[in-house]
């Protein structure tokens, strides 16, 4: 493969963070279930050359809240730094700039959400440019491989709300000037009901753009017609599976064979009001996604990036914690083409397609 790793950033993944070889006794609370070391040493090596591509952190509100936080170090006030980063395999992440919904800043008036939205991209281009070792802003999938084999973490922009979109398509050119890459329509009046005709406009010039789609929370009808409409493939990136729990933010598995159609790809979370309270409950959602969508519609979208506080899934507390969910799939059966479809492949082969669907739209507007 021509874009392996020349200098394997992930050697010893996970290795601080693997369990003892002693079973501990009697945990006060429930544990995630254990799995072999052998299973572990293999999750390791595969996520060695196949790192973690992750669709959602929310560092930057973070960081944007709490600027104090050092995540060149181990740091017990965030959940996510670079030593955990790097211990988990993670090779790329998506860095979301949407202010979260019922914070402050959430409520703010229409004529807030742009300058809010370019904070949040400052403070994330503020982050790549104080770890030049460590991160490498991510425009397309080349500097996706080229980071992973510089041994640095690609970082992608986004997604943007699709609300600062109003009756005109500045913004999204603006925001793809900035570096973003993503933008969500959830809660934009253009997504709201279907889509509206200045909807399929937006849809037009974020594939022009070589920008995802994000449908996360859309409804479901909505997110099938966005899919349809869209010539590049859509993604969700951080959810689970509506039929093994009916959350409003799960996707359904209309959506699913939906994204299969489209070549869209679902990114599974590790909320545990969304999949439970376990690795294994995770687990279990990776699998239904995989099984109606297929292989190369599921991914991860952790959600991690958050303060002291939050509830994860036993196991799942952090990044580090990628190899022991690998080893879990390995131990149900995944044969490791899936797994490296899940981890790398999907989110590269998302990106290159959105890509090669720009550069034949822009070939067809310069044609005669």
């Amino acid at each position: 493969m021509a874009d392996l790793q020349d200098e394997p950033h992930s050697v010893g993944i996970g290795a601080e963070y693997l369990p003892a070889p002693t079973v501990p006794a009697a945990p006060a609370a429930p544990a995630a279930p254990a799995v072999l070391p052998g299973a572990l040493d293999r999750a390791a090596a595969l996520l060695s050359v196949h790192p973690v591509a992750d669709g959602c952190n929310t560092l930057v509100w973070t960081l944007r809240q709490s600027p104090y936080h050092d995540i060149g170090t181990p740091d017990a006030g965030v959940d996510t730094d670079l030593p955990r980063l790097r211990a988990g395999g993670v090779g790329a992440q998506f860095w979301s700039l949407l202010v979260p919904s019922g914070r402050p800043d959430g409520a703010a008036a229409a004529d807030r959400v742009v300058s809010d939205t370019l904070e949040q991209i400052d403070v994330a281009l503020t982050l790549v440019r104080d770890y030049p070792d460590s991160l490498l802003l991510g425009l397309t999938a080349g500097d996706m491989a080229d980071a992973r084999n510089r041994g640095r973490i690609a970082s992608f922009l986004g997604p943007v709300p699709g609300r600062t979109l109003t009756d005109s398509l500045g913004a999204l050119r603006a925001f793809h000037a900035l570096g973003v890459r993503i933008l969500a329509p959830a809660g934009a009046p253009w997504a709201q009901d279907g889509l509206t005709a200045f909807g399929h406009e937006v849809v037009k010039e974020a594939n022009r753009l070589a920008v995802l789609l994000d449908l996360t929370d859309c409804p479901p009808a909505t997110a099938c017609q966005v899919a349809g409409a869209s010539k590049a493939p859509v993604i969700i990136s951080n959810t689970a599976a509506a039929a093994l729990n009916p959350h409003p933010g799960n996707v359904t598995d209309e959506v699913l064979l939906a994204l299969r159609a489209a070549g869209g790809l679902a990114m599974v979370t590790f909320d545990p009001a969304r999949t439970g309270d376990s690795l294994h409950a995770v687990a279990d959602h990776v699998d239904h996604v995989r099984a109606v969508a297929g292989p190369n519609a599921v991914g991860f979208g952790a959600a991690f990036g958050t303060e002291p506080g939050s509830p994860r899934p036993a196991g799942l507390t952090d990044p580090s914690g990628y190899p022991k969910l690998i080893a879990e799939l390995l131990e149900r059966g995944w044969p490791e083409t899936d797994l490296a479809l899940l981890t790398w492949g999907n989110v590269q082969r998302v990106l290159r397609d959105a890509e090669f669907t720009s550069r034949a739209a822009q070939h067809r507007r310069s044609s005669p």
